[in-house]
Formats: C-alpha cells, sequence, structure tokens
C-alpha cells in the first residue's frame, strides 16, 4: 500500500505603507512563498505607491492558505492591483482559503483592484477581505468572479464559493457583505442566482461622500456600457458608493468598474486616471 503526501501551499503577504514628506514608501515587506510583491512603481507622483502581488504557483488548490496583511500609516496612498487573473483549480476535498485583513489609517486612501478570480468547476474556495477603515481614511476595492473556464464551456456545476467582505471603523460595521454560491445547474440558471451568466462583480467605494450626481452619472456609464449584463448602483449606510455586476463578459465589467474608479478618482481625489501597466 502507498501512501500519497499532498502538499499545500500556506502562502503569506505583509506590507506596511507610509508617508514621508508626501511621498508614499513600503516600509516593511515580509513575503512567504507562493505570494510575492513586485518592486513598487510610481507612475503618477511618488504620493501614490502602485504595488503588483504574483502568485509564482500560478492558483490556488484546495487545501491551500493564503494571508495577506496590508496596513496603510496616516496619510499615505497605495494602489493594489495583481499580475494576473487568480485561478482556483478543482478540489481535491479540501477548502482553499485566502485571508486579507487590511487597515487604513486616517487620511489615508487604499484602491485595492485585483484582476479577476476564475473559479474551476470542481472549487471549493472561501475568501474572507477586512478592512479597519479609519475615519477621514478612504477605500475603494472591487471584486471580480468568474464561475467555470466559459470559454470552454464549462461551468460551475460542482463546488462552492464564499466570499465574505467587512469594512469597519471604531468598531462599528459599514458594510457586511456575506456570499455563497452552491454550485448546480439550478443555481447557475436561477435568477436568483447567476441567471444562466458566469461572472458577477462587486466595487465599493467608502470614504469621502458620494453626491447624487456622481451617482447618477455611474448609472449612466453603466448604460452607455452594458452589452447583455446586468447591473445595479447604490449608495450604503456610510455614505459609501456600491455597484454590482452580473453578466457574461469580463471586458464589459472590468470596463465599467475602470470607468467609475476614474470617475471617483477625479470627482473625489482630485487624481489623474493612470492605469497599473500590467492591466495594459
Amino acid at each position: 500500500m502507498t501512501t500519497q503526501l499532498i502538499s499545500n501551499w500556506h502562502g503569506s503577504l505583509d506590507l506596511v505603507y507610509c508617508d514621508r514628506d508626501g511621498e508614499t514608501h513600503i516600509t516593511h515587506a515580509l513575503v512567504k512563498a507562493p505570494l510575492k510583491v513586485q518592486r513598487p512603481f510610481y507612475p503618477e507622483s511618488k504620493a501614490i505607491c502602485h504595488s503588483v502581488i504574483l502568485h509564482t504557483a500560478g492558483g490556488i488548490v484546495g487545501g491551500d492558505r493564503m494571508t495577506q496583511t496590508i496596513k496603510l500609516q496616516s496619510r499615505a496612498n497605495a494602489l493594489i492591483t495583481t499580475a494576473a487573473a487568480s485561478k482556483v483549480y478543482r478540489s481535491n476535498g479540501q477548502i482553499a482559503k485566502q485571508t486579507i485583513n487590511i487597515d487604513v489609517e486616517s487620511g489615508a486612501c487604499l484602491e485595492w483592484l485585483p484582476q479577476e478570480t476564475i473559479i474551476f468547476n470542481g472549487a471549493m474556495y472561501r475568501q474572507n477581505l477586512r478592512v479597519e477603515l479609519a475615519p477621514d481614511a478612504n477605500f475603494l476595492g472591487w471584486e471580480i468572479t468568474r464561475f467555470g473556464r466559459s470559454a470552454r464551456g464549462e461551468k460551475f456545476l460542482q463546488g462552492e464559493w464564499r466570499s465574505h467582505t467587512e469594512i469597519w471603523q471604531q468598531g462599528k460595521p459599514l458594510l457586511i457583505d456575506r456570499q455563497r454560491l452552491c454550485a448546480g445547474e439550478a443555481i447557475v440558471n436561477s435568477p436568483v442566482g447567476l441567471a444562466g451568466h458566469p461572472i458577477v462583480g462587486s466595487l465599493i467605494w467608502i470614504g469621502k461622500p458620494v453626491s447624487p450626481e456622481i451617482i447618477e452619472r455611474v448609472r449612466m456609464l453603466w448604460d452607455i456600457k452594458k452589452n447583455g449584463g446586468e447591473a445595479g448602483v447604490t449608495t450604503t449606510q456610510a455614505l459609501g458608493l456600491l455597484c454590482r455586476y452580473r453578466g457574461s463578459s469580463t471586458e464589459e465589467v472590468r470596463n465599467w468598474f475602470m470607468e467609475v474608479w476614474q470617475l471617483l478618482r477625479r470627482s473625489l481625489l482630485e487624481r489623474q486616471t493612470i492605469k497599473p501597466r500590467v492591466w495594459m
């Protein structure tokens, strides 16, 4: 009788950003494979640090544990994205987990803009994202998820996906968003599930108040952009902005989210819209 050894990744990443005389620097970077962070980029100014996170193993499998801890000290500004789409492979019976803890101190701003996550048929995946947001801090984040390799005709008929996002401020919840999808033909086609679409997306802004005029402009951007998908735009109790998408086109949701990001940057942060080079 032979014994099969199962090797799982327990990767971690710990980043701290600080402001020094108007320039944002990474003052602490501790990583454990397969996670890695590229050297910082400054395509717009030294005040805003662009960081790219890589998963050097190429994807996540059952039993993997990925932990990210990110802190922005007072007045620091960072834009964090990923080098490519994340892949969660078919499970071997174990659950793959990713835990992300973010702390944004007063006067700081984090743009958390990972590229899409592809959930393979048979994957079992849980992601927990918790943000501690100080008063006078800003956070913009998005999540785009594709269920199944739809270009190959694959549907999400086996497995489970969970995504829990929480944003807190001084012990009070600003946003609690818990999503769960148990794979199967019924939920894939149900109007309260995917409604036959393979992609869902969420974009959240919490920080400076969003005016009714900006909300209307975001809706107009979708009306111009839509090409078969469905979307909704609303405010949150924290005077933020929440966008939802359900559809079949990564390009459609990415382009809409990027235009919303650009609008919020210009209107609320008074910044130019410089895209990270890995998006090109």
